[in-house]
């Protein structure tokens, strides 16, 4: 029935969504008949519609599955046994919100006199872009989707309210060749200039052909192991591209929907960063674990009050504690703050009934203090940061039981999005190098290119997201410590990094790629789960950052590797067309079985590596 609803929301309901019967009567008459737009405010809310049902996304399709399925996160602090199976659905971003406006924008545009369609190309060009980026987010979880007939019950004598599904080879393929068109419109002289309604880049066409060089790429990545020489013909054609390709800050897709804009209003409920992935990066001194998780609560004046109340400090907070000779704090070993301040934990299931764990998973009962009367609880893991889906709420930072109370109250800035960037760019690039492509610069340099700017990016968006600690950490008294525990990048860091061994592509190569990848999409998850499918990484076994195994009562559990879908009814209106796309495809229906889901892979997925396997080279 969910089905029926969507199918009938494309086709119909979408175009006559807040109109009157009389705007009904002309939004359905001949396109060519239709009074002068101002397609500026169409266009507008083509782009607007790139990122909606952002809190389920995040609630549900993120943080229960995409995250954990992945080892981003847990589902809380590790894993049950049953997170592996699919509940509720966040869903995707929605490209059905697109469409509808997006093809009435191109019928009003071809509607036009002569010269003056010629100067709306680059408009029309733009909603084939938000619409490709969109529908991408789609056919990643579920595969087949009615693409090239939705919504043409408008323009259709009798109204096509029957479209047919597009399987994930044809999508693809039709992608391809709308993108090289938008590209040209983009690219064309003397265009009508959007200005402040292109809420990304204010009407320069030029990055918005470059973002659809970063669509092209993305697309390779996912033919890689379905069509290695289709893909690196693909990125070849990037490389040369007269439009050039994404290779800047300033040219990242940095979606901004207003001012009064903070993303969920509710809380979204991240999960603990999985240990193996957050003590990657605080070994190698990663600023990104920084703006991707946040400090735990034991900075100096916690951990001394633990130390007053007698009460064990958890084990890996313990080890970078340097205690005095009356065995009170006196400073902070190995990396020092703010490293020490992250600590992620196992996301296998087994480990929470393994007594050696305990720190991670009873911090309930272990890491509640009370002093002169007073009892609070701390924690000493890592959760997701939450300012990364929303900018809307306060924080006590952490103090001793009765003692002082420190708050940031009131910093809520719009949020920031990122739907594409010159990182992934340079980390595609990178990639497709070791495997073959022939474009013009190395590996390395790509890869470098590609880790700094996905470093200062985060680093932008946690500052302008107003992170917490990201100027200084206000426990601290003393101000140079207030300082050195802040989480804003510092000088020379990127520079340290790069020239660590996990870094250098001269072995392992392919895999350390994939790993900052990886790390790279932990913020912009609808990627994430496509990279982890397609190239076995994080790895089995690695020296480097391994996969941990998935175990539950000693033996492995299956993660899924599509989502679930609803069985078709017949009262579906599309019911034929819908069963036909899913029997084509192989699918069961109406199941969250783990080994179903992890069985039946979507086209681009069945000659991808196993999870955990490593990449196909």
């Amino acid at each position: 029935m969910k089905e029926a609803y969507k199918i009938i929301l494309i086709l119909l309901a979408v175009v006559i969504t807040g109109c009157d019967k009389d705007e009904f009567a002309e939004l359905n008459s001949d396109p060519s008949t239709l009074s002068e737009p101002d397609l500026r405010y169409s266009t507008a809310q083509v782009i607007n519609n790139m990122y909606t049902n952002d809190y389920t996304n995040w609630f549900y399709t993120n943080f229960d599955y995409v995250y954990p399925w992945t080892q981003i996160t847990g589902t809380g602090v590790g894993n049950a046994e049953t997170f592996v199976e699919m509940a509720a659905q966040g869903g995707s971003q929605n490209v059905y919100g697109i469409i509808p406006n997006a093809k009435d924008i191109r019928a009003k545009v071809d509607a036009l006199p002569q010269e003056e369609k010629a100067t709306m190309r680059a408009i029309v060009g733009i909603t084939y872009a938000a619409q490709i980026a969109t529908a991408l987010t789609q056919t990643d979880f579920t595969g087949s989707m009615v693409y090239i007939e939705a919504g043409l019950a408008p323009y259709t004598t009798p109204p096509l309210i029957t479209p047919s599904y597009d399987q994930q080879a044809i999508l693809f393929d039709t992608w391809l060749g709308e993108l090289d068109g938008a590209i040209a419109d983009l690219t064309a002289a003397d265009q009508f200039n959007l200005g402040s309604q292109d809420i990304i880049y204010n009407g320069d066409y030029g990055k918005w052909a470059k973002y659809c060089n970063l669509l092209k790429l993305r697309i390779a990545a996912r033919l890689i192991n379905a069509d290695r020489n289709r893909a690196l013909g693909i990125v070849q054609e990037v490389a040369n591209s007269p439009a050039g390709f994404m290779n800047s800050l300033d040219e990242d897709f940095i979606y901004k929907r207003g001012i009064n804009y903070r993303g969920t209003g509710n809380g979204t409920q991240p999960g603990t960063g999985s240990l193996n992935l957050i003590d990657f990066l605080r070994e190698n001194k990663d600023p990104r674990v920084r703006f991707l998780f946040d400090k735990n609560d034991f900075n100096a004046e916690v951990v001394q009050a633990f130390i007053d109340a007698g009460k064990p400090l958890p084990s890996y907070v313990e080890q970078y504690v340097v205690f005095d000779g009356s065995g009170n704090f006196e400073s902070w070993s190995g990396p020092g703050e703010p490293w020490v301040r992250y600590h992620g934990a196992p996301v296998s299931p087994d480990k929470q009934q393994d007594g050696a764990f305990d720190d991670y998973f009873k911090q309930a009962s272990r890491n509640r203090i009370s002093l002169n009367g007073v009892e609070k609880n701390y924690t000493s893991t890592s959760s997701f940061a939450e300012k990364n889906t929303r900018t809307g709420f306060d924080f006590t930072y952490p103090t001793r039981p009765g003692g002082r109370f420190i708050q940031q109250i009131g910093n809520h800035p719009p949020l920031e999005v990122i739907l594409g960037s010159s990182a992934e760019t340079n980390l595609y690039l990178a990639e497709f190098k070791l495997l073959g492509a022939n474009v013009p610069g190395s590996a390395q340099d790509y890869f470098n290119r590609g880790v700094e700017l996905s470093i200062q990016r985060m680093d932008i968006l946690a500052k302008n997201s107003g992170t917490f600690y990201y100027e200084n950490d206000p426990v601290y008294q003393d101000e140079a410590m207030a300082d050195m525990a802040s989480t804003k990048l510092k000088a020379n860091e990127i520079a340290a990094l790069l020239a660590l061994p996990d870094y250098d592509l001269s072995t392992n190569g392919i895999e350390k790629v994939y790993i900052q990848q990886y790390i790279n999409f932990a913020i912009t998850p609808n990627d994430t789960y496509t990279t982890v499918r397609r190239s076995g990484v994080p790895m089995l076994g690695s020296s480097i950052l391994a996969w941990e195994p998935i175990l539950s009562a000693g033996t492995p559990l299956t993660v899924p590797r599509r989502f679930e879908i609803g069985a078709p009814t017949e009262d579906n209106v599309n019911f034929a067309n819908v069963k036909k796309a899913i029997e084509d495809q192989g699918f069961t229906t109406g199941t969250n079985d783990p080994n179903i889901l992890n069985a039946e892979r979507l086209w681009f997925d069945k000659n991808n590596p196993n999870y955990g396997e490593g990449p196909k080279n």
